[in-house]
């Protein structure tokens, strides 16, 4: 019998939003539920009843009404979303303007400033405004090559408010993997900071500006913000201009462009390490109602929260952040490192700024681990909800937040995509927490785990399913003519039937219905046909003290595989033949002895995506002498180096 970590208060049930949503759903169908999986049970079995009730909960603003919600809830790719009703996803968001403060945003060199609801849309409005005078129309293409700050949302906001689409890249990216990414979308609007902070240092990014727009014909206006270059001169800078230049003498009110609800609003990037990246285009309906799907109903999200990710404006989570405005609450955005100047910064930034509701990534987490960092001594009373996602968290991670952060809080580890820019898998103040497990599938994500058969299975390894559309699945890829790319991407997996699959190695539990992920499926690791997550044998590492980080791929041997561990040693450590027996006995007892590998290698360093996910696919790639494109797209694509030709091998 599993024990919970948590198990929410009468009070916190009751209060909590999720609990009106089932009140809500209770009264206008009649029903009596009571508890979670009563209500996900009715959600996937009435998909359209369910997305009437979330329209109408978290209060869409539209002008015109739909004519029926969707036209065919198993028709994917394809299905068609609420036909008929107009909105714009900008006025959704702005939908408060008043004094309560949008956003708060914090430098890595504690630079502060506050904006209120009332600032923020007099401000996106200017913005609007420009961009209107300048021509730009609904469907043109405005991109954001920004730190995550007040500026970037607010250059987002305007352009969706007249019905442009939207995409952004960290102005910590290079110009080439920005390229990669803004080249295939032909934007007219580029707008660009000419700095940033990373690690105390001052990083001048003018230039990496220009080249970026010298390679982009289609550019008509670049938009330069002031937050850390030297000097700011633009004059020699083809088409630029200050954002003072660019919304001074504009008007500080707005019209909102009323659009078909499955009108673009983003085009997001695939991470790009095994090609070209994908461009997905995602709805301003689809995007807007998951969301707040996934904010206000699952994470309980309210106007007095304060609500912060760590995150960039190259991640869908800081998508997913922004639409907190729709609740009204207060956003803190933060840029720089969040280990600067320490492991501790974020925890005295959420006492100080009384963060409510924070958001992390399994690696941030597993670095505080590490360090021995233990963020409970700091004043944490206001933090009611952690969030989590990125990648999979061990069930040692969990039990580090209740022991190491806070007892009483609703640890919600969620797990979804940017390619549906959300989650299949999320929790609810409504239900116990189990180490290592979600708390099971998102209102309205029919999920399961298949077999090879294409069959549901609970209580062992499977691949992540979803059987039914929802609104925030791409409309299409960008330059995807006869959608072979998207289909390749999701549909094309299983024959037997037409679900997506997501590419995620799972466990779904029969006891808990809790959701265990065990890394990337194209990632698993198949010794003598036995498949392996990587994240069984991550979260077994990730005990030996001696090691910081490591990485497991599945290297073709001798007509079979075996696994190859790389492992980057802490400071101080060599690895030896001791360390070594120690890994290799950890995984036998704790896992099996399938997961002991058959090599295990020291490294400087593991590479990652600029979202912190290890980058297994790459190094797969290099050992079997296979080309890896766009390194850019990694944070550290330097230590692929150490993988070339490595003698161990060979033998």
């Amino acid at each position: 019998m599993k024990t919970p970590l948590w198990v929410p208060s009468k009070d916190r049930k009751n209060n909590s939003n999720i609990k009106k949503f089932m009140d809500f759903v209770n009264g206008r169908y009649n029903k009596t539920f009571s508890e979670y999986l009563e209500l996900y049970q009715w959600s996937v079995d009435n998909i359209s009843d369910f997305w009437a009730c979330v329209w109408d909960f978290v209060g869409i603003r539209h002008t015109n009404g739909y004519d029926y919600v969707v036209d065919d809830p198993y028709k994917m790719p394809g299905a068609k979303w609420f036909s008929g009703a107009r909105l714009n996803f900008a006025e959704n968001l702005l939908r408060y303007r008043d004094d309560k403060t949008a956003f708060i945003f914090i430098g890595e060199t504690q630079e502060r400033k506050e904006i209120s609801y009332r600032d923020l849309y007099h401000y996106v409005s200017r913005i609007s405004n420009a961009l209107r005078e300048m021509g730009i129309k609904a469907g043109d293409r405005v991109v954001g090559y920004m730190p995550n700050m007040i500026e970037t949302v607010s250059a987002m906001l305007a352009a969706t408010s007249i019905g442009a689409i939207w995409s952004s890249c960290a102005a910590d990216m290079g110009p080439e993997a920005v390229y990669d990414r803004f080249g295939q979308v032909e934007p007219k609007v580029l707008f660009t900071v000419d700095g940033y902070y990373y690690k105390g240092k001052r990083f001048d990014t003018l230039s990496n500006a220009y080249k970026l727009a010298q390679k982009l014909p289609t550019l008509e206006r670049v938009v330069v913000t002031h937050y850390a270059g030297s000097e700011m001169d633009i004059k020699e800078f083809p088409k630029a201009v200050t954002m003072e230049d660019f919304i001074k003498e504009q008007r500080d009110e707005m019209e909102f462009e009323q659009l078909p609800f499955e009108t673009p609003v983003y085009i997001m990037f695939s991470s790009g390490t095994t090609g070209k990246p994908k461009c997905m285009v995602q709805s301003a309906g689809g995007i807007l109602i998951n969301h707040l799907k996934e904010l206000i109903i699952h994470s309980d999200l309210k106007r007095e929260d304060r609500i912060f990710y760590i995150t960039t404006c190259s991640w869908m989570m800081w998508n997913w952040l922004m639409s907190s405005l729709g609740a009204g609450a207060t956003i803190i955005l933060y840029d720089g490192n969040p280990l600067y100047p320490d492991a501790y910064a974020m925890w005295q930034m959420a006492e100080r700024e009384k963060i409510s509701i924070f958001g992390l990534s399994a690696s941030y987490i597993n670095y505080l681990i590490k360090e021995g960092v233990s963020p409970r001594k700091y004043d944490l009373s206001s933090l009611k909800e952690i969030s989590q996602t990125g990648s999979p968290l061990s069930a040692d991670g969990f039990r580090y937040v209740y022991k190491e952060i806070k007892e009483d809080l609703h640890f919600n580890s969620i797990a979804g995509g940017t390619d549906i820019n959300g989650c299949f898998a999320i929790g609810s103040p409504m239900q116990p927490v189990y180490a290592g497990e979600l708390q099971g599938p998102g209102l309205g994500m029919r999920v399961f785990a298949y077999d090879d058969n294409a069959n549901p299975i609970w209580d062992r390894e499977g691949e992540l399913v979803c059987e039914a559309a929802s609104p925030s699945m791409p409309l299409y890829f960008w330059n995807d003519p006869d959608n072979k790319k998207y289909l390749d991407s999701y549909f094309n997996y299983f024959t037997q039937k037409r679900v997506w699959r997501h590419g995620d190695y799972v466990i779904f539990f029969s006891d808990t219905k809790g959701i265990t992920f065990l890394g990337r499926s194209d990632s698993v690791l198949k010794p003598s046909g036995v498949r392996i997550g990587t994240a069984e044998i991550y979260n077994q590492i990730d005990k030996v003290e001696e090691v910081a980080d490591s990485l497991a791929i599945g290297q073709n041997w001798e007509g079979d595989q075996r696994i190859i561990l790389f492992v980057k040693m802490k400071e101080g450590h060599k690895l030896n033949e001791e360390i070594k027996n120690k890994i290799k006995k950890i995984l036998r007892d704790n896992a099996s002895p399938r997961h002991v590998p058959a090599k295990i290698i020291e490294v400087p360093d593991i590479p990652y995506t600029r979202n912190m996910k290890k980058v297994e696919s790459a190094v797969t790639n290099i050992i079997h002498g296979r080309p890896v494109t766009n390194i850019e797209a990694l944070i550290n694509p330097e230590c692929l180096e150490y993988f070339k030709d490595h003698p161990e091998l060979k033998s």
